[in-house]
């Protein structure tokens, strides 16, 4: 089906109520559904927007397209969560229903003012000849529902920059509130520009973002900051950067800078660039404080502009899991959320030598689970550990030890995602000790030497495929495998 802009830009208040409560009950059907990451009921998932921590519980949402797998008029999709293990949905909390974002609620983030749970965002208004006109928007959250303020706090971009404005985060700091905003500049290169207000009414340029990246992609989206560990940090998705060996291989990136901010000049001093995921599929992560002060953070698991074997179903996408950031050994480290131990339930080990001929290991069964591999003793060249195992499927992760190079290869996964790239790597930094999976019906999240480096990836297997499998090009490895069923909720 070729989707129109009228189609795109139809609204959920325009459909009968018949015709949506089909398309839930088609997406309940449809293959590849998740068992316990975020997911839509229906439509196209991206960006998680708002992640913030408020009287006791956690608020997430997304954005949201809910009639169909493809980007149109979007929506803000509410979740919330005591423990981000498991989740209440609330449905649409905005939705593209005044003349500021009449053309859709795009991304943004959330605070607490004066004890009140306030969201700023971005809304697309399109004029008659479609000019699009950005305008940053705040919303606030009463006894019923979220109430939009009458005005927006920043009319259009700023002088010097083009349409695309967008992506508010906001932050509190010694006396005033800040705001960092994904721009591109008229010479169609990104960055990121800087207000501040005193009381979060009154809004006031402050600056660009100063850094050694004055030209390094088209836009800069989806921009958070934050201080961890004694250092300062700026995550953003640079788009428009050309692939350099096995970096920026996706069609859109995600990283961060770490250094120290001076925030009188907002002058950054940094090092390189690096790529928060080395895999297929992660985008627009947002990061909010743990009640415990833990910095955490939840990606889109999906890129813009690609393809995915789902849509025909017409739903798309995912949320990782929330992982828990720190600094170690000068860069970030992502751990899965330790609170996520709740949903281990059977537990299986398994433990001995892998070697020449493809040897089996143990006959897992299941398609959702958690995977620990200790590698206690390697002699080998390079191995191979393949999941999601059939016939004829199965999704390969392979190290070389000489290299420290780790791949994974979902060429032989089922159906493909995206392009025909089917192959990424990364090179670590230590020998590899440790891998963590974790699994579900069609993504798979890998964290290697616990968090050293991470791989996100939807995958799109038949059914069948569900052993584990080892081997080595030579020598052996002793390996152990401890596998949790994951508890769905």
């Amino acid at each position: 089906m070729e989707w129109t802009r009228e189609m795109r830009y139809r609204k959920l208040s325009d459909v009968p109520e018949e015709e949506y409560l089909k398309l839930l009950d088609e997406t309940d059907r449809a293959p590849w559904r998740q068992h316990f990451h975020i997911q839509p009921p229906t439509g196209l998932l991206n960006d998680p927007n708002g992640f913030v921590y408020y009287k006791g519980e956690y608020h997430l949402f997304y954005q949201w397209f809910p009639l169909g797998a493809v980007h149109g008029v979007k929506y803000w999709y509410h979740l919330t969560s005591h423990d981000l293990v498991t989740f209440k949905a609330h449905g649409a909390a905005l939705a593209p229903d005044t003349t500021f974002d009449s053309h859709g609620v795009y991304s943004g983030s959330a605070i607490v003012v004066d004890e009140q749970l306030h969201v700023v965002y971005t809304g697309n208004h399109r004029t008659a000849d479609w000019e699009r006109i950005p305008y940053q928007l705040v919303a606030v959250l009463t006894s019923q529902d979220f109430v939009k303020r009458e005005q927006p706090i920043i009319k259009g971009p700023h002088t010097g920059y083009t349409e695309h404005f967008r992506d508010p985060k906001v932050w509190f700091d010694n006396g005033s509130y800040f705001a960092v905003i994904g721009a591109q500049r008229l010479d169609q290169t990104g960055t990121i520009v800087v207000y501040r207000s005193p009381d979060f009414k009154d809004w006031e340029f402050v600056s660009e973002l100063k850094t050694d990246y004055t030209d390094f992609g088209y836009m800069w989206e989806c921009p958070d900051y934050f201080e961890l560990d004694g250092h300062d940090v700026i995550l953003f998705c640079p788009q428009g950067v050309e692939a350099d060996g096995e970096q920026y291989k996706n069609i859109h990136q995600s990283g961060y800078l770490l250094g120290t901010l001076d925030k009188e000049t907002f002058q950054m001093t940094h090092g390189d660039f690096i790529e928060l995921d080395h895999g297929f599929d992660f985008y627009a992560p947002q990061t909010t404080l743990a009640e415990d002060g833990r910095r955490l953070l939840i990606g889109w698991m999906g890129l813009p502009d690609t393809a995915y074997p789902t849509d025909a179903y017409n739903w798309a996408n995912c949320l990782t899991i929330p992982r828990e950031l720190t600094v170690e050994d000068g860069r970030l480290r992502q751990r899965p959320l330790k609170e996520w131990q709740k949903r281990r339930g059977t537990v299986e080990t398994a433990e001995g030598y892998a070697m020449k001929h493809n040897i089996k290991l143990h006959p897992y069964e299941g398609n959702c689970y958690e995977l620990l591999v200790d590698i206690i003793e390697n002699e080998s060249t390079e191995f191979y550990i393949e999941l999601r195992v059939s016939k004829k499927e199965s999704t390969l992760l392979s190290y070389n030890q000489r290299e420290r190079r780790f791949t994974l290869d979902r060429s032989e996964s089922g159906q493909l995602a995206g392009d025909e790239d089917t192959r990424r790597s990364v090179v670590l930094e230590h020998d590899l000790r440790h891998i963590q999976v974790f699994m579900d019906e069609s993504s798979i999240e890998i964290f290697l030497n616990h968090g050293e480096r991470v791989m996100t990836a939807r995958i799109f297997p038949a059914g069948d495929a569900r052993g584990i499998r080892t081997s080595t090009e030579s020598g052996q490895v002793y390996f152990k495998f401890t596998k949790y069923q994951l508890l769905q909720h």
